[in-house]
């Protein structure tokens, strides 16, 4: 549910809850309807300032992520911690993509930091000439593109998806601001077989 959406839904239970008209129903249901109606706008308003600050969900649309996620896969994603901590390598980031306006999501991984040199050759990532560690990559799905030396400016990030051969990500349009950070996705909740944290 988006937060427009939800936000309607408060406004019209609170209508709702205060026209309710005495004259044409009981006392009991009168009670018995605004109790409801009260616990229904409690929850929703909780649901709104969680989805607003706190969590929310995303959903991968595309085969970007494989093997860590798979088309289809819901996920909850941490708001909040990057207020207090900055992203660190290796942390999977839902963001808004600079390139494209009005544009649904993305799901990649950080790969490179601010300030950093990246470059990518022969199938291996290279940070400041070393090569980057990368257990989550299978041999198969390895770059079969070269990219850079190119340094990462301050305050954006180099982000990549983990099939990178099928992935539009930071080598085709270029660096992802910090202030395009959505969240940290930190669990797949959905389909249930597939639940886990990450």
């Amino acid at each position: 549910m988006r937060i427009i959406d939800l936000e309607v839904l408060i406004a019209v239970l609170i209508i709702s809850r205060i026209i309710i008209n005495p004259s044409k129903i009981t006392k009991k249901w009168k009670d018995i309807t605004k109790e409801y109606l009260d616990s229904i706008i409690t929850s929703a308003l909780i649901a709104l300032f969680l989805i607003t600050y706190i969590v929310r969900t995303s959903y991968i649309p595309s085969g970007s992520m494989k093997p860590t996620f798979v088309p289809v896969d819901y996920i909850l994603v941490n708001k909040f911690i990057y207020r207090f901590s900055d992203p660190q390598r290796g942390d999977i980031i839902v963001f808004r993509p600079p390139h494209k306006e009005n544009s649904p999501d993305y799901v990649k991984r950080l790969i490179g930091l601010p300030g950093e040199t990246i470059e990518i050759k022969d199938g291996t990532v290279l940070i400041n000439e070393q090569p980057l560690k990368e257990d989550y990559i299978p041999q198969d799905q390895k770059p079969w593109y070269n990219y850079g030396p190119v340094k990462i400016p301050q305050d954006s990030y180099f982000m990549m998806g983990d099939n990178r051969n099928n992935s539009e990500d930071s080598h085709i349009w270029g660096f992802l601001p910090r202030k395009n950070i959505v969240g940290k996705a930190f669990c797949i909740f959905w389909p249930a077989w597939r639940a886990k944290l990450l």
